[in-house]
Order: structure tokens, then sequence, then C-alpha cells
């Protein structure tokens, strides 16, 4: 195992920051990434990291690691020490307001303007071309603020991967992941080891999110060059929600750190037979189907669905209560599917989203992603 330390941005004097990470078999070939807490206030993710760490070190001394395996358990340390008043504030950066998962450097125009003479019709000439210069972009953007820092940091370290990881959770939630229909026939084994109860795909769901920042800029040059020349998907990419904030336990922890390892060994990634793949408890939806349900007015948000279930058109998911007036207002989906998430607040304000609820049919356009 090898052990880096990159320095963020300082923001003030006497204040140092790092992202550690931590790479385990041979480098110089394949690369798979693994990102865990973006979100600083998602800490399951930070558990399964710490498991697997654990598990790779034994993996290299066997001898049995296919390819460099990039390891980050901690990859927002600004966000982590964000603490008001015993609340952890993980999610978006207090300065900027800026959600931490959002607005990662898009490079495919440039990228695309400074390959074209240089493509060819070799896919794998064209795949290295298109990571170096992926390397050369990233390495010569420059970085403001911390939180820029940070990102650069991050899309450094992962930008000539052939798979990224990133583990996330939701609020309450079971299993569930994102990904783009392009990745998902390579991503659904990994599915069916998690037992992901909802696979939610999407080209393109808006704000530039860390996997998407990846799988997208492969898409767009596809679509600027793939009539001329053939262009692969260099990188498969998803976000994996690993149930709810607190859902931090060492036998999660160990059952999701082993189905990532199967998953990689099912991948030739790890040296060994993989054990058969399960069911998968679901199949793909559109993440444009995602219904989010929301509340009209404000009062306390009294549940009748729990994560898990799956409901039926027009099912009561929830009651939100004016103590004062003593009006009950019912909360209801309006297309079958599985509510997926749910708030962890009990008190609702007006326009606030109380829940998700994984449809078939598609039901959004445009900006897919939360807040």
């Amino acid at each position: 195992m090898h052990h880096s330390t990159h320095d963020l941005l300082s923001p003030v004097p006497g204040i140092t920051r790092q992202i550690h990470s931590f790479h385990f078999g041979p480098r110089g070939g394949r690369k798979v990434y693994i990102q865990a807490s973006l979100h600083a206030d998602e800490l399951p993710g930070m558990l399964v990291a710490w498991h697997l760490k654990q598990r790779l070190v034994q993996l290299e001394q066997q001898g049995r690691l296919q390819c460099e395996i990039i390891l980050v358990p901690v990859a927002n340390p600004v966000g982590l020490e964000q603490v008001l008043l015993d609340a952890p504030l993980g999610r978006f950066e207090l300065q900027s307001g800026q959600n931490f998962n959002r607005n990662f450097v898009d490079l495919s125009d440039s990228i695309g303007d400074q390959i074209e003479a240089h493509l060819n019709q070799d896919p794998a000439h064209n795949t290295a071309l298109i990571r170096e210069y992926l390397r050369r972009g990233l390495d010569a953007h420059p970085a403001h603020t911390p939180l820029q820092a940070q990102r650069l940091i991050l899309q450094r370290l992962a930008c000539d991967a052939e798979l990224v990881i990133d583990l996330h959770c939701d609020f309450e939630a079971v299993e569930h992941l994102y990904t783009t229909p392009d990745a998902w026939p390579q991503i659904e084994p990994l599915a069916r080891y998690l037992g992901t109860q909802a696979s939610l795909l999407a080209t393109d769901s808006g704000g530039q999110s860390f996997d998407e920042c990846f799988s997208l800029v492969w898409w767009q040059l596809q679509q600027r060059f793939g009539k001329r020349f053939p262009i692969t998907l260099g990188c498969c990419a998803v976000t994996v929600e690993l149930r709810g904030q607190a859902d931090v336990s060492h036998d999660l922890a160990r059952q999701d750190a082993q189905a990532i390892l199967d998953y990689l060994t099912h991948a030739a990634v790890i040296e060994g037979t993989a054990p058969a793949l399960p069911a998968l408890p679901r199949p793909a939806t559109p993440l444009a189907a995602v219904e989010p349900v929301t509340a009209a007015l404000g009062g306390l948000l009294v549940y009748h669905a729990k994560p898990g279930d799956y409901l039926a058109a027009d099912q009561l998911i929830a009651e939100v209560i004016d103590p004062l007036s003593d009006r009950v207002t019912a909360l209801h989906n309006t297309q079958p599917g599985l509510m997926y998430a749910r708030s962890t607040r009990r008190m609702a304000t007006a326009g606030m989203v109380i829940a998700h609820v994984a449809g078939e049919q598609v039901c959004r356009s445009g900006y897919l992603l939360g807040n």
C-alpha cells in the first residue's frame, strides 16, 4: 500500500487540510477509484472504505490485485469540520453555499478541440489520448478557493480510472445507485452484489456531479466524434447510496465491502472466482421517472410508508398536521413505484421534498438532482 497526501489550498494562515489517498496493486495500467463521504455528513461509506482498506492490504500481499485501486476514505475534509451547534453540515460549503457534489470541472469541449487532429481508427489509441489530455487539462486548471482545490484533487486522482465508485447515502433509505444507461451493463453486477433496491439511470442529471464529470466527458466526445472515430466508454462511474445516514455499523459495512470486492473479482480487477451473481431485486428505471413527493404546507410530518415499500398509485405516504388549525394534509404519490428514500425531518416546511418514489414512467426533465 502506498499512502499519499494532497494539500488543499489554505483558507487562512494556520489552517492545513489534506486529502489522503491509499494506492494498492500494480501501477501504470488499469485503474479503479473508490471514494467515500464527499457529502461529509454521509458516513456509511467511510466505514465501508475503512473495511475495504483492511481487505485490500491483504489482497495486495496475496498478489491478487490485477490493477491499481485508489481508495479515498475521507473525500471532503472541508465539509467534515463543518459542525454548527452539534449539527454536522457536510452537504454544502458554508462559505459559498455550494453543494460539495456539484460543479466539477467540465473539460469536454477543450479536450475535444485539442485531440481532434490526433484521433485515429484505433480505439485503444483514442482512449489513451483522451485520458492523457484529461490529466493535462486538470493539471493546468487553476484553483482559487479551497472548494475548487478539493474538487480538482479528487478529479485528478480519478480522471484516468476505468471504474469510479462514489460512496454516499441518503437520509433514510434503502440501498440504491445512480449511473448512466451506457454504463448500466457493466454496473449491473455491482447492483446485484449490493442488492440495490433501485437503480436510477440518466446520461446527464444536471449539476456536473462527481460521477458524471467522468461519464459525461466520454459520452460528449462520442457524440462529437463517434461517426468518424471509434471512442469507447473509457470510464464507468456510479454513485452508490448506502442506505441512510444512521446506517453506520460493522455488519452492514462488512456486507457492502464484500459486495464491492465480489464485484471487482467479477470484473477481473481482483484475481479469483466471484460468487454467482444474485438476482437483481428490481430492474433499473430512469432517473427522470423518480417522483419527488413534496409538502404543500408546513406542519408535523407523520409517515405512513417507509423506504423499501412498493407503492400503488395514489397511496398515502404521509400526513402533514397543523397542530394549531387541526388541518391534516395527506401526501400521495401519483404513479406506482418504490419509495426508496425519505427525509429524517419530522417538521415539514412548505415546498419541502419529503420522499422519493422510483416509478417507471418519465415524469420530469432538465435538472434531475436534489439540492
